[in-house]
Order: structure tokens, then C-alpha cells, then sequence
């Protein structure tokens, strides 16, 4: 039976290349990176190296990277930490549509006596620059707006939105966890003062990611403890994964454009395939979305059925967001956008990667063909 994997959004494969200069870091350069002695030194330089390429993917500089266990706490970091260097009571600005590691820390604050704004999306889940425009308070202390969609694969305006925070003062954060080392990310062009990343979705390893902040943006941190990143995150460096973080990264400058390419190409035309299905609707911006991303919805279906049958053909997919696969409840994303729930029901995301072929896809479309089949006869 053939296995294709389409659920890169979720996690990625480890690239060889990746391990390779992982592996030294777990035995024979084994040092606290906090250490003054020669192992302690190897294990600082290494990471000093990481942090330098991680800094060039996304145009910053590398005083300005601070090292996480992922995505989730990056978000946390950029929105707990701006909310605790403010001093006192805010308002924060934010979508409807963001990843719970965001929505989750505002609903904290607002349990805190922060008051949160939560701007809709149009049917394509874009984001109106205009409202968030509309939406800025004296008080407002934060915007923050994801890059792309990790259920949907949405671009969103992000460069206007963050023309319009500088233009008012206010700090302006992007989960940009869907887009960094897939497609060009320069923090200066898209005017953001804090961005999350993370490296599993980029062939890197789970649990390390990063929070780019911008020299002079104040935020404190939510982890205490030593001194290292700066004072701004405790905890003994993961020095193994930060090196793969950084080889990752290395990797993704080298591919990118190409690969966006590839993918861009392969999408669109599983998305013809799929489409002359039947009763099928593609969610998200038809252009302007993730290259690798394809969520459709299928009428009278149930996702759970779809993904269980691909599953059993050995097709991985997925509902939306891992992150709260195990919920039964609807998503979130699919409620903003305005897909009635008959339609939203039958919905799975299916997310290409670099070993991604075309014979993959046609074999993953005729799997549908037949599961669709089989359920419209009964």
C-alpha cells in the first residue's frame, strides 16, 4: 500500500542533514552552554552560530532572537511579556481566526482585567487592515495578526497592518509559525516588532522555536530563573535542537525558492483534481495562500469518516489545527470565515511537503474518489 504524508502544516520529517549536525551536541559537545570552561564555550558558540542564521533568515540581527521550546511559547512570551512590561492595565488587539497559542494568552489577560478586541475576517479569512485601523485605542498596548493561516493557509496583509501599528506607536507581534523558512520573511518589510517561529515545520526538531523581538520593544519575561537569553527566557539552553533549529533554517535559504515553486504548482493542481469531485468547496484565499496548503470541504461528509477511510489507504491528512485535533468541537477558523456547519463539518486540510509528488496527489484523488463513492451510495 502506498503511505503519502499531507500533514506537513502539523510537523515535518527530520531532514538527514539536520541530525547529522544535531548529534554531536547530545555526547561528545555535551557542555551548559552557561559554562565558562572549553565544553560550556563549544556548546555557546554553537548556539551563538544558530542564532546568527536563524537572525539572517528573517532580516534581523541576532541580539534580537531569543530561543524557546516552540511556537506556543514564542506566542506566549510576545503577548504575556508585553502585557507585563506595560505596567498595568491594557487593551490588545487581535483576530478571530489566530492559533489558540495566542487566542489562549489573550482570554488569560482578559481574566486579568486586559480588555481584548478580536477582529473579524472576510470569507477568504483575510483580515481588514482598515479595521484594526478603527480598533486602536489610547490604551492599546499590542496588535497582534497572524502571517498565514494554519488551518485555511490565508495569507494576511501583514506589511499594511504593521504600517498602520508603527504609524500609531503601539508593538506590533505576527505568528508567523506557517511561513518562516517556507516563503521570504523580512521583519524590517513587514514592519513587526515581535515574531514567533518554530523548527518542526521546517524539517527541524519539536521543542525549540524562537520570539524575534526588536531592539527596544519592552517585554519581560514570563520564564524566571537565570540569565540566559539575554534575561529574557531562563532555562538551560536545548543546545541540540537549537543547532537544528539554526541547520533547518540553513537549509530552508537554500530550497526556498524553488521548493515554493514546486509546491505552489503542485497545489493548485490538486486543487483542479479535487474540485471536479463534486460538492467540494475550497476554503481559504483561492492566490493568496500558503503554497503547501489545500483545506477543502466536502457536502454531506464528516471529517472524522474521510480522515479515518484516507487513514486506511495510507493517507495522512487532518481536520485543522493538531494543536486541538482531539476536540469535537467545531473549528474556529471555519466559524469566522462564515462556512455554515453542514459545509465545515466535512472539511480536512491536507498540507504538502518536499517529498510531495504528483503521483501522491493523483493517488490520494482517486482514494477520495472512492471513499466519496462508497458514501453517496449509502
Amino acid at each position: 500500500m502506498r503511505r503519502v504524508y499531507l500533514d506537513h502544516a502539523a510537523t515535518t520529517p527530520v531532514d538527514p542533514r539536520v541530525l547529522e549536525a544535531m548529534l554531536p551536541y547530545f555526547r561528545e559537545r555535551f557542555g551548559n552552554a552557561g559554562s565558562i570552561h572549553a565544553w560550556g564555550q563549544e556548546a555557546r558558540g554553537a548556539i551563538d552560530h544558530a542564532r546568527e542564521i536563524v537572525a539572517a533568515t528573517i532580516g534581523a540581527t541576532p541580539s534580537e532572537i531569543v530561543f524557546t521550546s516552540g511556537a506556543t511559547e514564542a506566542d506566549n512570551l510576545a503577548i504575556l511579556g508585553t502585557a507585563l512590561a506595560s505596567e498595568g492595565k491594557g487593551h490588545i488587539i487581535t483576530t478571530r481566526i489566530e492559533h489558540h497559542a495566542v487566542l489562549e494568552p489573550c482570554r488569560f489577560l482578559e481574566s486579568r482585567g486586559f480588555e481584548v478586541t478580536y477582529l473579524p475576517v472576510d470569507r477568504y479569512g483575510l483580515v481588514d487592515p482598515d479595521e484594526v485601523r478603527r480598533a486602536i485605542r489610547p490604551d492599546t498596548i499590542l496588535i497582534s495578526v497572524m502571517h498565514a493561516n494554519n488551518e485555511i493557509g490565508t495569507i494576511e496583509p501583514i506589511e499594511e497592518i504593521g504600517a498602520i501599528a508603527r504609524e500609531h506607536g503601539i508593538p506590533f507581534h505576527t505568528d508567523a509559525t506557517q511561513t518562516v523558512g517556507i516563503l521570504p520573511v523580512h521583519v524590517d518589510a513587514l514592519k513587526v516588532d515581535l515574531l514567533s517561529m518554530s523548527a518542526h515545520k521546517r524539517y527541524g526538531p519539536k521543542g525549540v522555536g524562537a520570539l524575534y523581538v526588536r531592539q527596544g520593544t519592552p517585554i519581560a519575561p514570563i520564564l524566571r530563573g537565570g540569565s540566559q537569553e539575554r534575561n529574557r527566557r531562563a532555562g538551560t539552553e536545548n543546545v541540540p535542537a537549537i543547532v537544528g533549529f539554526g541547520k533547518a533554517m540553513e537549509i530552508a535559504q537554500e530550497v526556498m525558492a524553488e521548493e515554493a515553486a514546486t509546491l505552489t504548482r503542485l497545489r493548485d493542481r490538486f486543487i483542479t483534481a479535487l474540485l471536479s469531485l463534486g460538492e467540494v468547496t475550497l476554503n481559504g484565499h483561492p492566490t493568496c495562500r500558503l503554497p503547501n496548503n489545500v483545506n477543502v470541504s466536502f457536502k454531506g461528509m464528516d471529517s472524522e469518516s474521510i480522515l479515518l477511510a484516507l487513514d486506511l489507504r495510507g493517507v495522512a491528512a487532518s481536520s485543522g489545527s493538531a494543536c486541538t485535533s482531539g476536540t469535537l468541537e467545531p473549528s474556529h477558523v471555519l466559524e469566522a470565515i462564515g462556512l455554515p456547519p453542514e459545509i465545515a463539518a466535512g472539511t480536512v486540510r491536507f498540507s504538502m511537503g518536499r517529498a510531495t509528488t504528483e503521483e501522491d496527489l493523483d493517488y490520494v484523488v482517486e482514494a477520495l474518489s472512492e471513499i466519496l463513492e462508497l458514501a453517496r451510495v449509502r
